[in-house]
């Protein structure tokens, strides 16, 4: 019985050392998280109840911030695009990623690489780069759009994409999406390799079309990693902002006009700290809001 107790006390000693040392390999990521996630969050929630702006102290201002934004039709012009954006992007990078994913997984396994590698490059090549070749691609004067509608007379003149109300929030949805779905396509792919091979064979057996084999056996298993995808496209979606700066900084006439490129504007052009955490704040709850809705629907489809 001794013995008994004193392995007990070394597996004891032993447990605590190991939690000491996994938190002691937490600490540096723990430290970053604190002061570049946590601290920022609460001062962004704090700043929006004050008239916070550089060269003077801040004036608290209770909800003022909060009830200059309800008659700011600037914020939601760019509320209203920003949903815009997510409710076409979110859908078409989903369904268009799965699309691709069931197509080249029936490939050979050096093909699927391949095509896995195209559709992800421009996800690594950098927004910015990206950006600049799909704005000399609208560019009204020498660009490669205007160049194959005029010469298949597709259209009768130049038109500039991006200074056209019309035409310039579609234009910014397309350039998301070629930017969005490398990811999902790459994930699609992995979470078709992992469906159960004996129930899609056993259904083949049976009978079963390829429809109802994915819609009742591979695309239940698929759930997970659906939402995954939906709650990231969202998150990606309503933060979009580079897009905007780089191409047309909210132009013409605020058609394109997000509330992520406001937030920079009134915070980082205007000085006005305290307004544009207030949309930080309310742009926080909305994604905070449907990404619950999401994992809700998820659950229950699971």
């Amino acid at each position: 019985m001794f013995l008994a107790k004193q392995n007990n006390g070394k597996t004891h000693k032993l447990m605590m050392q190991e939690t000491v040392a996994s938190y002691l390999f937490l600490l540096p990521f723990l430290i970053f998280f604190v002061g570049f996630v946590v601290y920022p969050m609460f001062m962004c929630v704090y700043t929006s109840f004050f008239d916070a702006t550089m060269g003077r102290a801040d004036i608290f201002i209770g909800f003022q911030n909060y009830a200059e934004l309800a008659g700011d039709p600037v914020f939601w012009k760019g509320l209203k695009n920003t949903l815009i954006i997510v409710l076409v992007s979110v859908p078409v990078t989903c369904i268009f990623s799965l699309w691709v994913a069931n197509c080249i997984s029936k490939m050979p396994v050096a093909a699927t690489s391949a095509f896995r590698c195209i559709f992800y490059l421009p996800v690594v090549t950098g927004s910015v780069a990206v950006t600049m070749v799909w704005k000399w691609m609208f560019n009204n004067y020498y660009g490669i759009l205007n160049y194959i509608g005029t010469a298949t007379g597709v259209i009768d003149k130049n038109i500039n994409w991006l200074g056209d109300e019309r035409f310039a929030l579609g234009c910014i949805i397309l350039i998301l999406l070629t930017t969005s779905v490398g990811q999902p396509i790459v994930l699609y792919v992995s979470a078709l390799d992992n469906v159960d091979k004996s129930l899609v064979e056993a259904s083949s057996v049976d009978g079963a079309t390829d429809l109802q084999t994915f819609w009742k056996i591979k695309w239940p298993q698929m759930m997970p990693t659906t939402l995954y995808i939906l709650v990231i496209t969202t998150i990606n979606s309503f933060q979009c902002f580079a897009l905007i700066q780089l191409l047309t900084s909210g132009g013409p006439k605020n058609s394109t006009m997000t509330i992520m490129y406001y937030i920079y504007y009134n915070a980082f052009k205007l000085y006005r700290y305290g307004y544009g955490n207030a949309m930080g704040v309310i742009l926080a709850l909305i994604i905070a809001l449907l990404s619950a809705v999401q994992f809700k629907l998820g659950q229950e489809k699971n």
